[in-house]
């Protein structure tokens, strides 16, 4: 079936079938290339067998669930199946009930407009929600099929945003518009950005605490360190000695390697760090180096220079694109000081890194410079309060300042 690749993930591309009907498939082996929002991953198989037949065609965009073939054995007899999983992929990918079909088509070619701000895809009852309440239904990102708003997405609008005012009652006013501007339409890519982001922001209560680091003696070992490593044609950067660090604080602060549902918080067993990766310009991602507990600070750096040029090359296995389960986020590179990140669902907290830079300190009575950095923990305040943040940044700071445990 078409796999959630991604928290949101709705849909997906087919892009072209890896296996041919009658080839022999191993459990695990890569079978499929997928297209998401955001890259294109390969789909590995679920179960070992023969590719009896394939339902989806390459290039056809499907729901997720919508069932993409058949793996099964060589004498196995399949045709009184077909038809069945034929209508079941029908249903999946046309989900509204025959009742609402006329209604549904006549919604698609009939303009709905509301405030008088355009069309807009919604449900009848998302449309009265949002008339009663005076909001604005292209404000909203839908959750519904085809990215369609549905009542729940109204209801939660309306609970965390201002009402928008009538605008017929203001007055009318000729919008100034410059000859050179243009309209860009928005990427995938940058359309699930804007998804996820804003569903977070609304979702999860964030809070922030920032600390100073004294990055001098790790900047020090790092110096050492590449001249050791040069023979073999490694170099460690900065970023990793932050991974590394979080790494070993997310081992005595298990809470922030977490997931929250609704009720419960789910701690997961291994440390998968998302890295913040800027696909030149055209859109961010942030794939994870897997089980960064068991690894070295120089397997670390290795992996995460592999990660950047498989992410750039659509080369990501499904794991890494879609199992972070702490992230960190480095404009450090662009000299920016300090700024705060908006979580990455379904994480619990990000990491935002600041550049390193001379800084006069008061160090033992004296003014010293030293090289200082910023960082800012954003917190899912339904999962850890302050104190908590505090001690887990607090034990990120002393790693970084005395660095020789991270060589361990």
């Amino acid at each position: 079936m078409m796999p959630q690749m991604g928290y949101d993930m709705k849909e997906g591309r087919l892009v072209k079938w890896l296996k041919k009907e009658g080839e022999a498939i191993t459990s695990g082996e890569d079978i499929a290339e997928i297209e998401t929002d955001k890259a294109i991953i390969p789909m590995s198989s679920p179960s070992e067998g023969v590719l009896r037949k394939i339902i989806t065609p390459e290039g056809e965009m499907v729901p997720v669930g919508t069932i993409l073939g058949i793996i099964g054995s060589v004498d196995e007899d399949i045709s009184s199946k077909i038809d069945a999983i034929i209508t079941e992929t029908a249903s999946i990918a046309k989900p509204e009930n025959s009742n609402s079909s006329q209604e549904s088509k006549k919604e698609t070619t009939t303009e709905t407009k509301n405030l008088n701000l355009g069309t807009v895809n919604a449900t009848p009852i998302a449309k009265k929600i949002a008339t009663d309440k005076n909001i604005d239904l292209s404000l909203i990102t839908g959750t519904g099929p085809n990215g369609r708003i549905v009542e729940k997405d109204v209801l939660n609008y309306s609970e965390s945003s201002v009402s928008v005012p009538d605008i017929s009652t203001l007055p009318k006013v000729k919008p100034l518009i410059s000859a050179t501007s243009e309209i860009i339409e928005l990427s995938r890519m940058r359309k699930a950005v804007a998804r996820t982001t804003s569903a977070s922001s609304i979702e999860a209560p964030h809070f922030y605490v920032t600390t100073d680091i004294d990055m001098t003696e790790s900047m020090k070992m790092r110096i050492q360190a590449n001249k050791a490593l040069e023979v073999e044609g490694k170099r460690i950067s900065v970023n990793d000695f932050i991974l590394k660090a979080c790494a070993v604080a997310l081992l005595h602060h298990p809470n922030f390697n977490a997931t929250f549902h609704g009720d419960t918080i789910e701690i997961h067993s291994n440390i998968n760090i998302g890295v913040a990766i800027d696909l030149d310009g055209s859109g961010l991602i942030q794939p994870a180096i897997m089980a960064c507990q068991k690894l070295s600070l120089v397997e670390i750096s290795v992996g995460t220079k592999d990660l950047i040029t498989r992410a750039r090359g659509n080369q990501l296995r499904a794991e890494e694109y879609t199992g972070s389960t702490f992230t960190i986020s480095n404009l450090g590179m662009f000299s920016i000081e300090s700024f705060t990140a908006i979580i990455a669902p379904p994480n619990c907290a990000i990491l935002a890194v600041g550049s390193v830079r001379d800084t006069p300190v008061v160090f033992n009575g004296e003014i010293v410079i030293k090289q200082m950095m910023k960082v800012t923990l954003s917190v899912d305040h339904r999962s850890n309060d302050g104190a908590a943040a505090a001690r887990f940044a607090g034990e990120i700071k002393t790693l970084l300042e005395q660095p020789v445990s991270l060589l361990l």
